[in-house]
């Protein structure tokens, strides 16, 4: 995902074996490493360590990260090891602090926009504000910060970033794609501050107005904070008035979208409050009003850079999501009708056009169900979702299915995603403002590739932060209300020995058959369902169960459950 050394630190936990000093693997199990004698090494037992390999069976402690029932020094931990936590280069650093304290507001030309009302809409533990927001008459802007003003192509910065990829965002600690001093100072959008910006105008049907400008944010707004002002009104005028047409502009355009065929799955992530190196709580972030107003502004402005710079010829990282296959779909149908969720006719005829349409319906289809049946919500939804392929970066313009967009890019993230960066310099390009020559097409295909896979390992070490936190709250709330407590939950995956059960809200847990049914369970041939072998009776996805926990993991995030009536 980075660069990390030539082996990236084993992270261990500290035990004392008579006069030793021994680390054994924590994330992962491998030979225990001794670290040195009692007395001459800087930790204790019970401590998680970082440690560096210095030979068979040997290691050197080179960070102290706490101690293992510290959840913010396992999640460290876990970083390190994925080596996205690797140090600054001396280069970076260096190059990090010769930038100046403040932006210059008046050079290269900028479009003042300082007289604009601008506010930020961020969940409320952002630490960086990539885009802004203003109403200017007719106009809807998008302002997304200017990165390019202060990374340089040949630079030490922009080597790491395109290294490193992507910015990591764990549950109470990000590991940042450019270091603090710009991701979360000199170029996040930061209320009452000077900033540099890229705005492009949405909305309209003439050609691509997009220029340099300087502004200054007058708000930071919480989702929450968004949303209550646009259903109560209360707050500035001013700042409501703006939301509210911003609001307006959104609706329809997602109503369009979804019209055209979009796809459309119930989203809701998981967050965690962590207080005193423990989860204090935790929680799903659904979906909004504040939610859709940024989401669709921010896929406007992305698909009007898209198209211009696909007219264009240039070559940059299109986000692109090919249509799904007619077997994958033909197969989802078949899987659902199993399920009794209502699907809209199968076409006769489907070329890769009709596919990505269909699929969108199939969608929507599937999330009104679930919505009025009361059944299968994260089940159904992550069923489709499976059906459909994977969106990557890719030089070639293929358009992007799921959004019924036939041109889309990244281009609103910039302070963590490396993409967006690249399409920011292409689009300076094409308005005349940056004279450098293009990077060279194999050089941009290859960086694609590469950002695609580290945003594809960055998810799955997110999940897998996420899965240790609800780890270590489940054994908290257990803790408060005892091992016997019963949860509701849905049946959200499926194993020939059992079921991935969802339950309180927030935490999953495996399920053996034996445990459910009693006796020996089968998966049935279109896997929606176990079967027991002697009764016939059937644990369907979607289907509701109660649950008990039998164990926490909370080094793996795993856990194991039982149904309430089981032993």
């Amino acid at each position: 995902m980075t660069h990390p050394p030539a082996r990236a630190p084993v992270v261990c936990e500290v035990s004392l074996r008579a006069r030793l000093v021994v680390g054994e693997p924590f994330f992962d199990h491998g030979v225990p490493l001794t670290l040195g004698r009692v007395g001459t090494v800087d930790a204790a037992a019970g401590d998680l360590v970082a440690v560096e390999v210095t030979g068979p069976g040997r290691g050197l402690v080179v960070e102290r990260l706490g101690a293992v029932t510290d959840v913010s020094a396992v999640l460290h931990g876990l970083a390190v090891e994925a080596g996205v936590a690797a140090p600054w280069p001396d280069a970076v650093v260096a190059e990090a602090a010769a930038l100046p304290a403040e932006p210059d507001a008046a050079g290269d030309g900028r479009t003042d926009l300082r007289h604009l009302l601008a506010f930020t809409i961020d969940p409320e533990d952002a630490r960086d504000h990539d885009d802004a927001l203003s109403v200017d008459g007719e106009r809807l802007l998008v302002h997304i910060a200017d990165i390019a003003a202060f990374v340089r192509e040949s630079s030490a910065i922009e080597a790491e970033a395109a290294l490193r990829a992507t910015s990591v965002y764990l549950p109470g600690r990000v590991e940042p794609m450019l270091s603090e001093r710009l991701s979360s100072d000199l170029c996040s959008l930061r209320p009452g501050r000077d900033r540099l910006a890229l705005t492009v105008a949405v909305g309209g049907d003439g050609p691509l107005e997009a220029f340099r400008s300087v502004i200054r944010s007058d708000h930071r707004l919480t989702y929450d904070q968004a949303a209550d002002m646009l259903a109560t009104g209360a707050g500035p005028a001013e700042l409501v008035a703006a939301l509210r047409r911003l609001h307006g502009f959104a609706a329809a355009r997602q109503a369009a979208r979804l019209a055209r065929g979009g796809v459309a799955v119930d989203a809701s992530e998981r967050s965690f409050r962590i207080e005193s190196g423990a989860v204090a709580d935790g929680g799903t972030r659904e979906s909004g009003p504040a939610h859709l107003l940024v989401e669709e502004l921010m896929l406007a402005a992305n698909e009007a850079v898209a198209a211009e710079l696909a007219g264009a010829g240039a070559a940059v990282p299109f986000r692109v999501h090919e249509p799904p296959e007619r077997d994958a779909l033909d197969a989802l149908v078949e899987r659902l009708a199993a399920l009794s969720v209502p699907t809209p006719p199968f076409p006769d005829v489907m070329p890769p056009s009709a596919a990505a349409a269909y699929a969108g319906a199939l969608s929507q289809a599937v999330t009104g169900y679930a919505k009025t049946a009361g059944r299968g919500r994260a089940a159904f939804g992550g069923m489709v979702l499976r059906a459909l392929r994977k969106a990557r970066y890719d030089t070639r313009n293929l358009g992007h299915a799921g959004l019924a967009s036939p041109a889309y890019c990244h281009f609103t993230s910039p302070i963590r995603r490396h993409p967006d960066l690249m399409v920011h310099r292409a689009l300076l390009r094409r308005l005349g403002l940056d004279r450098s020559p293009p990077p060279a097409p194999a050089a941009v295909a290859a960086q694609a590739e590469h950002d695609s896979r580290a945003e594809r390992e960055a998810e799955a070490l997110e999940r897998r932060a996420d899965d240790i936190c609800a780890a270590f709250l489940l054994e908290h709330v257990l803790y408060e209300r005892g091992w016997d407590e019963k949860f509701p939950g849905e049946v959200v995956g499926l194993i020939p020995s059992g079921a991935f059960v969802r339950f309180g809200g927030l935490f999953e847990g495996l399920l053996p058959g034996r445990s459910w049914a009693g006796e020996h369970v089968s998966l049935d041939p279109l896997g929606v369902a176990l079967i027991a072998e002697r009764s016939g009776r059937r644990l369907r996805l979607g289907d509701a169960v109660e649950v008990s926990v039998r164990a926490v993991d909370r080094v793996t995030g795993k856990v194991r459950i039982r149904a309430a009536h089981g032993d």
